[in-house]
C-alpha cells in the first residue's frame, strides 16, 4: 500500500506533520479527516534509493531491501522504551515513524501502525514484512504479546541483536585485513605480469640473448595470460556460476557444509560460531517466554550448515517424544562437549537460560580468539608468499639484464 506524506493542521490549530497509508491520495485525505486533521499537503513517498534499485530488483528478484542492523536494534529499544513509559502502541509507532530519516523505516513504521489500528497484533503487523522483520523476531514479540510483557521482550530483542551485530562486525573484522591484502597483491602481480613482463621480454628478444629458465617460464606465464585472458575470464565466470548452481541443490549445499566441517581449523572455527548463534538465540528465546519445541524451530533458521541444523530438526523430534535437549544433542556427534554438558546441567537444575547464555559467551570468546590467531597466521605467510613471487620475478628480470652488460663488456 502506497504511503503518504502529509502536513495539516490539528483541531486545535497546530500544524502536524507525518506519513499515512492510503490507496490514494484521496484515501489518505479522508483517513486524515478521520484523525481530526485538516491536511494542508499530501504526497506520496518515493525514495531516491528505491527508484534506483528497483530495475535491479526485477532482474534479480533475490535482492532484498532490509533496514541497517543497528538501526533495527535501535526502533526496537525506542519503542521499548516508549511502551514502558506508558505510551500507546499506535502513538508509539507513529512518533518512530515520524522521527526516522530513512525512508524505507519510515515506510516499514507507518504501514504497521496502520494494521495494528486496523486490529491486528504487532507480532501479525510485523509478519506482512518478511524483508524487514525475521520469523524470529515475529516469533519473539507474539511471544511478548502473548504473555503480557512485549516491554521486556522488545528490551532483549534490541540486547540480541546488538550483540549479533557486533559478533559478526568483529568477524568480518578480523577477516577483512587478509582479503584485502590478497586483492591487492592479486592485481599488482596481474599488472606486472600482464604489462611490464610483455615489455621487458620484447627488449630480450630483440638482443637474441638466450635467457635464464626462470625468464623463459615467467615470459610463458606472462604470454599465456595475455593471450588467453579471455578464455580463463569466460571460465572463472563459469565456475562460479557452476558452484553456485552447485550449491542451491540440496545434494551440493550437503557436500559443502560436510567438507567445510572437515577442514582443520577452520571446520572447528564454524562449529563454534555456529554454536555461539544458536546458544544465544535459544537463550533469548526461551528468556521471552517461547517454550522449547517453538524455540528450537525457529533457532534452526540461524544455522546455517545444513549438518548441524538436520541434527537439531532431529534433537526436536526426540525432545517431543520426551528425550532430553542434551542427550539429543550428544546423539547427533556434531556439536561440542562443552554445549552438550552445559545444556545438560541447565536441564537438571531448570537454569536453561543461564546456561546456554554462558556457552554463547564461551564460544564468542573463542571464535574471537581463533580469527586472532588465523589472522595473526595469514598475514606474515601472506607477505612471505608475495616477497617470494617478486623475488623470482626481479631475479627473470635483472639476470638476463646482468648477462647484457657481462655481454657489453
Amino acid at each position: 500500500m502506497p504511503v503518504f506524506a502529509y502536513r495539516g493542521l490539528a483541531s486545535d490549530g497546530r500544524s502536524v506533520a507525518g506519513v499515512i497509508d492510503a490507496d490514494n491520495p484521496r484515501g489518505a485525505r479522508g483517513k486524515l479527516r478521520d484523525l481530526g486533521i485538516f491536511p494542508t499537503e499530501v504526497a506520496e513517498e518515493e525514495s531516491a534509493p528505491a527508484l534506483r534499485t528497483r530495475p535491479l530488483r526485477q532482474w534479480l528478484p533475490g535482492i532484498r531491501r532490509r533496514i541497517p542492523a543497528p538501526e533495527l536494534s535501535l526502533v526496537t529499544r525506542q519503542l521499548g522504551a516508549l511502551l514502558g513509559a506508558g505510551v500507546q502502541l499506535v502513538d508509539a509507532l507513529g512518533t518512530l515513524s515520524g522521527q526516522s530519516s530513512r525512508p524505507l523505516t519510515k515506510r516499514t513504521l507507518s504501514q504497521v501502525r496502520e494494521s495494528v489500528r486496523e486490529g491486528s497484533s504487532l507480532a501479525d503487523a510485523m509478519a506482512g514484512h518478511p524483508d524487514i522483520f525475521s520469523e524470529l523476531y515475529v516469533g519473539m514479540v507474539r511471544a511478548g504479546e502473548a504473555a503480557g510483557a512485549l516491554e521486556a521482550v522488545l528490551d532483549r530483542l534490541a540486547e540480541y541483536s546488538e550483540r549479533q551485530s557486533e559478533f559478526v562486525s568483529k568477524v568480518r573484522g578480523a577477516l577483512t585485513y587478509p582479503a584485502i591484502m590478497m586483492c591487492v597483491g592479486g592485481l599488482i602481480m596481474g599488472f606486472l605480469v600482464s604489462y611490464v613482463v610483455p615489455q621487458v621480454a620484447t627488449i630480450f628478444e630483440q638482443q637474441h640473448a638466450v635467457l635464464p629458465l626462470m625468464t623463459r617460464v615467467l615470459i610463458s606465464i606472462s604470454n599465456f595470460l595475455t593471450g588467453y585472458w579471455l578464455i580463463l575470464l569466460i571460465g572463472l565466470v563459469a565456475a562460479v556460476a557452476g558452484i553456485a548452481a552447485g550449491l542451491s541443490t540440496k545434494a551440493g549445499r550437503r557436500f559443502y557444509d560436510t567438507w567445510l566441517l572437515r577442514i582443520p581449523y577452520l571446520g572447528p572455527t564454524v562449529v563454534r560460531i555456529v554454536c555461539a548463534r544458536l546458544a544465544r538465540t535459544l537463550a533469548t528465546l526461551l528468556k521471552s517466554g517461547v517454550q522449547l519445541l517453538p524455540a528450537l524451530a525457529a533457532v534452526k533458521r540461524v544455522v546455517t550448515n545444513g549438518l548441524l541444523a538436520d541434527a537439531l530438526e532431529a534433537s526436536r523430534d526426540s525432545i517431543r517424544a520426551g528425550h532430553g535437549m542434551g542427550d539429543t544433542l550428544a546423539r547427533s556427534g556434531l556439536f561440542p562437549p562443552l554445549l552438550v554438558e552445559m545444556v545438560r546441567v541447565g536441564e537438571r537444575s531448570g537454569e536453561l537460560e543461564q546456561m546456554l547464555e554462558r556457552v554463547a559467551d564461551n564460544y564468542e570468546r573463542e571464535v574471537e580468539t581463533s580469527l586472532r590467531q588465523m589472522t595473526t597466521m595469514l598475514e606474515p605467510l601472506m607477505t612471505l608468499v608475495m616477497a617470494a613471487v617478486i623475488l623470482f620475478m626481479m631475479m627473470a628480470v635483472l639476470l638476463p639484464i646482468f648477462q647484457l652488460n657481462q655481454l657489453m663488456q
